[in-house]
């Protein structure tokens, strides 16, 4: 029995890979299918089933190009209604591949049709639990995202997932291994942590959910409060999963067309096409072409473009580091952005060598911010990070501004002002600048290097406090003045 982990740390989304006796399972596969492919025919395996957990919402998932190249069969648990084929297998099942067997553990909570596959190995025993967004490493899985099918709130789902985690995981033994579906940085739970996996004997010691005294209304309180509104994207991704999509490969060849510069300015023009630029914060801010979004490849590019961009469908032209134009293409199909038109052949040199303008982002330092709140000479200093960090410690004259809700509050700046801009590390700041900039703001200033440089500079700061001691009303209140 083979049983690897496939982890994507721009998605913070872990794929599973499990074998035996030449049969294999792959579970909640990413997009590109390619490196799938490659791993069956390097194992000289053939992939019988594509497990899904749940329809992902941060997403969307491989699955039904991979059955289309694999012919294997995609299998869902209960409920979950699909307009493509697919197996729907039941509450307790067993699946056999080669010498082992997957049990099936129906565990609504997360999503309705949220299910935990339970892999037991060639002697029968428990082995491990994949198990989606149901149950995290130190968290599970918010129970929000598909509050509205129907007449469902969060706090049935929240009441679900507490019955499904004390009556279908709980009670197996404590030397089994979870394999949750995201691991830190993902907008499916609040507070996971930085490993990947675990046994879940150490998760009922660990983990706040998995409490022993824990009773139905104060799980229901705890995993409902202080949740910040899901990404844009989430139910749009949702339903491309439940609905179907477009071939990949498709996306793939549509986008990867090199552009002269003349053909580039083209397309911008003729198609209203977004120019993209996924080169680093520190290079863009030195150059890049007018109207131009910065969203860099070497961040968490994906979940940011998702938040960010409201239209799957709008038409995307990239400005790329060379060589990665084809991952950066499929870094956006990843989240459903399949309308990618081409890239500009030779980057941002091609451009300037073709004689067209270039635009710029002033910047200062942390010292150089600290001189000039001195003087008086900064009114309007955006902090973009999420509420949370900004009420652990932020600079005193600083107004959170958090990048995550920019669409819902655009109408609060005013074009005609300096707005000097902050994060923790400098990503941030810079795509809130470039978008300002794209929209007609000229007077923009990024702080370089972010809440880590002004923390140790001049510039005065709030006392600090640790995010875990902050009560949660002054969480849910500072959240409710930003959305």
């Amino acid at each position: 029995m083979k049983v690897e982990q496939i982890y994507t740390g721009c998605l913070a989304e872990a794929a599973y890979y499990i074998e035996s006796e030449g049969e294999a399972v792959i579970i909640d596969p990413l997009r590109e299918t390619q490196p799938y492919i490659e791993k069956l025919q390097k194992e000289g395996a053939t992939l019988k089933y594509i497990f899904e957990t749940h329809f992902h919402a941060d997403f969307v998932s491989g699955h039904l190009d991979l059955a289309k190249k694999t012919g294997a069969t995609i299998v869902y648990g209960p409920g979950a209604a699909t307009e493509f084929e697919k197996y729907e297998a039941q509450d307790g099942e067993e699946i056999r591949v080669g010498r082992v067997t997957f049990k099936v553990l129906h565990t609504p909570g997360h999503t309705p049709e949220s299910t935990t596959y339970l892999l037991r190995d060639e002697n029968g025993k428990d082995y491990a639990i994949f198990t989606g967004d149901t149950l995290f490493i130190g968290d599970v899985g918010r129970p929000d995202l598909a509050q509205k099918t129907g007449s469902i709130t969060k706090e049935d789902l929240a009441g679900w997932l507490y019955d499904s985690l004390r009556t279908k995981i709980m009670p197996l033994a404590d030397d089994v291994i979870v394999y949750p579906a995201h691991g830190a940085g993902s907008a499916c739970g609040k507070n996971m942590s930085s490993e990947t996996w675990d046994t879940l004997g150490n998760q009922k010691k660990t983990n706040y959910a998995l409490r022993a005294n824990m009773t139905k209304e104060e799980f229901i309180a705890e995993v409902t409060a202080g949740l910040l509104p899901p990404p844009q994207y989430f139910a749009k991704n949702a339903m491309l999963n439940k609905k179907g999509y477009g071939s990949f490969d498709d996306v793939l060849q549509r986008g990867a067309v090199p552009l002269s510069p003349a053909e580039f300015e083209l397309i911008v023009e003729s198609e209203s096409a977004l120019i993209l630029d996924t080169r680093h914060e520190n290079i863009f801010k030195e150059g890049f072409i007018p109207g131009s979004i910065f969203i860099g490849i070497d961040g968490t590019f994906a979940p940011w473009v998702g938040a960010l961009i409201v239209d799957l469908h709008q038409p995307i032209v990239i400005v790329a580091p060379e060589g990665r134009e084809e991952e950066v293409i499929t870094r956006l199909a990843r989240v459903g952005y399949d309308n990618t038109l081409g890239y500009l052949k030779g980057g941002i040199q091609a451009w300037i060598d073709s004689g067209r303008p270039i635009d710029t982002i002033e910047s200062v330092t942390a010292d150089e911010l600290a001189l000039r709140l001195k003087a008086g000479a900064v009114q309007n200093y955006l902090d973009v990070r999420k509420p949370t960090e900004y009420l652990s410690q932020h600079a005193v004259d600083a107004v959170n501004f958090p990048l995550d809700y920019l669409n819902q509050n655009m109408h609060r700046l005013d074009s005609r002002q300096t707005y000097y801009v902050q994060c923790l590390g400098g990503y941030r700041s810079m795509i809130m600048a470039s978008i300002l900039k794209a929209r007609g703001f000229r007077n923009v200033v990024d702080v370089t290097g972010g809440w880590r440089a002004v923390e140790a500079s001049a510039v005065p700061k709030t006392d600090w406090m640790c995010p875990t001691s902050i009560p949660q009303d002054v969480i849910d209140k500072a959240v409710h003045a930003v959305i």
